[in-house]
């Protein structure tokens, strides 16, 4: 009877734990399944024409001086050479330094400790919290529209400024 009882119990324990769990309780369409996207960032994708780009986490940070800093990253898939021509949030055209030719699979960074380039939005007055539509044009892509969040400076955004800084290649040693 004790055989029984013991076996009973890791059943009905284990048909419990699996029923309980909200992803295999609700099935393979759980909502918890099915969450993509894990940053504010938003995301594009421009496959048209030739072109094969993604435009990944982009968001906006509002900087103390009244500046929003572009935050995110750029990757062109495609064989062919593109470049970033102009970056505008709303009316406001941003000042671009750094890279901006895409080559094929060398991503262009916006910010955080690889950053290769830089888009600043100075003295427009950006409010956490909000959304902005923000246009990137491309010499064979064209323009992409992505709604993006403006961000607060905290977090991982706290070191994010609206003056030049780009990571710099490593020294190499003297011979």
């Amino acid at each position: 009877m004790r055989k029984i009882t013991k076996v009973a119990v890791t059943t009905i324990s284990i048909a419990l734990t699996l029923s309980l769990s909200s992803c295999y309780g609700s099935g393979p369409d759980a909502a918890t399944r099915m969450i993509t996207r894990v940053t504010d960032g938003n995301e594009a994708v421009v496959d048209t024409d030739g072109s094969d780009l993604r435009v990944n986490n982009v968001l906006l940070v509002a900087t103390e001086d009244g500046s929003a800093v572009l935050v995110g990253t750029i990757v062109n898939r495609a064989d062919a050479t593109d470049q970033i021509i102009g970056i505008s949030a709303g009316d406001a055209q941003a000042t671009v330094t750094g890279e901006t030719k895409l080559f094929t699979n060398k991503p262009v960074i916006f910010e955080g400790d690889f950053a290769n380039a830089k888009a600043v939005f100075p003295g427009v007055n950006a409010v956490a919290g909000t959304h902005v539509n923000l246009t990137i044009g491309f010499a064979r892509a064209g323009l992409v529209n992505v709604d993006v969040i403006i961000r607060d400076k905290r977090d991982v955004y706290a070191d994010v400024t609206s003056g030049a800084k780009l990571a710099t290649p490593a020294a190499t040693p003297a011979k």
